[in-house]
């Protein structure tokens, strides 16, 4: 019992030593997001979605599920025309693209990623979306203005520790009085923990996965209400597979790009992280908060009946992975 204690204790102060003030979350952002574009177009879907999928079956496409993850978060973000929208480390702009096409809102992203500010720009310029979707090169700490709603898909993971309070503060801040706010992050469903030394080395430098009872106090502590919490289980276990397919099926492709000892990194990471989720104890935690008591429905109901008035074009999202490389980008607004 006592040796549990002290491992428990150990873990923990593992984690809080994270910490990224903008300059080291800079670099380690840089570390990873910034790699070759043709690397994330080997394994990846069109819309290069980052992120955990979300699956009603696992039979779903990839591209089926990343849409349907889209989908989920702007039903929970309860949409209207013209209101603003902040997506806090909004990777290629998909997400960003999407809620501005489907709910007719304005969105800006912010991004420190050199990389990603760049596609995602040319990606908003090739729309027919206008001044309504715009992506900065920022921090969220650097960030000022209202918005009716604040996004943000696996960025919180890479905040440390030691700033969720302030993370959090900022969120209060940047929301208006009736403003709600979507966290979709990787998480422990068996309390706080340590960063695995290798992916800090290899992959995620600064990287921390939290668990609950590491991120409500922060929420509690500044002023929002949580208004709903979803767990998705094996969603990422699945996603992380196929991305794991995808890479391997474009191996030679990756090769000649880096080499066969990165190959056999990334081929490691995917798997180890695929397994972590399936028996690991990783789990992905969507978090809705809120100023105002009464910011969100009674119930969830919302949720369901938002999705069925967007129905997903099955011939946009249900064809069969490519084993080639896929152009950067061929206009319009991926789906």
């Amino acid at each position: 019992m006592g040796r549990s204690v002290i491992e428990s204790d150990r873990n923990r102060l593992s984690g809080m030593v994270v910490n990224n003030p903008i300059p080291v979350a800079r670099a380690n952002v840089a570390h990873h997001y910034d790699l070759s574009d043709a690397l994330y177009e080997q394994f990846l879907d069109a819309d290069r979605q980052y992120s955990c999928a979300y699956y009603n079956s696992s039979d779903d496409t990839l591209e089926r599920a990343q849409e349907q993850k889209k989908r989920h978060l702007a039903a929970k973000l309860l949409l209207s025309s013209g209101q603003r929208v902040l997506d806090i480390g909004s990777g290629w702009g998909g997400l960003g693209l999407y809620l501005a096409q489907v709910a007719a809102v304005d969105v800006t992203g912010l991004t420190l990623s050199t990389e990603q500010h760049a596609y995602s720009e040319r990606r908003a310029a090739e729309t027919d979306l206008g001044d309504r979707v715009r992506f900065l090169l920022k921090d969220y700490r650097q960030e000022e203005g209202r918005y009716d709603r604040i996004v943000s898909v696996g960025m919180f993971e890479h905040v440390g520790v030691g700033h969720y309070r302030e993370y959090f503060k900022k969120v209060r801040n940047l929301l208006t009085d009736d403003g709600v706010a979507m966290i979709h992050t990787i998480g422990r469903a068996d309390g706080p923990g340590a960063t695995n030394a290798w992916i800090n080395k290899y992959i995620f430098p600064g990287g921390y996965v939290p668990a609950l009872s590491e991120i409500l106090p922060a929420i509690e502590w500044a002023g929002l209400y949580v208004t709903d919490i979803e767990i998705l289980r094996l969603h990422y276990a699945e996603t992380l597979k196929a991305w794991r397919q995808r890479f391997i099926a474009n191996r030679g492709r990756v090769a000649e790009i880096y080499d066969q000892r990165f190959c056999r990194m990334w081929e490691f990471y995917l798997a180890s992280c695929e397994a972590a989720f399936r028996h690991g104890g990783l789990i992905n935690f969507q978090i809705q908060v809120s100023k105002r008591v009464n910011a969100a429905p009674l119930t969830r109901d919302y949720i369901q009946s938002w999705e069925q008035l967007h129905k997903i074009d099955a011939a946009d999202v249900d064809a069969p992975p490519q084993s080639v490389s896929r152009p950067a980008y061929s206009g319009g607004l991926a789906r």
